[in-house]
């Protein structure tokens, strides 16, 4: 249990960084973000996180601000799997947690 926590913590967590070097890349590339290499990594590796982004959100939401929602969403998943692991250490007595 503990190994599928650390494995999705770890996937949360490449999203989440991902999302903050999109994120800064939108800031610092400008007009011409869309030919940054980089950025449209960053685009393909935050595509799930996006498309669950706007799955949730109300439509009236600009399609600029969806990488935003993906990392509040990402944001809160990570927490909630660190509670989780946090609760499975401490059920099991801290026996394989390091």
């Amino acid at each position: 249990m503990i190994q599928f926590l650390n494995t999705l913590q770890l996937v949360l967590y490449i999203g989440a960084l991902s999302l903050i070097g999109q994120g800064i890349l939108f800031i610092f590339a400008g007009n011409k973000r869309d030919t940054n290499l980089f950025y449209q990594l960053f685009q393909i590796i935050n595509r799930p996180w996006t498309f669950i982004a706007k799955l949730i959100s109300p439509k009236m939401v600009a399609e600029r601000h969806i990488p935003f929602v993906a990392f509040c969403v990402v944001s809160v998943f990570y927490i909630a799997i660190t509670i989780a692991k946090v609760e499975h250490c401490i059920a099991m007595g801290m026996v394989g947690c390091k």
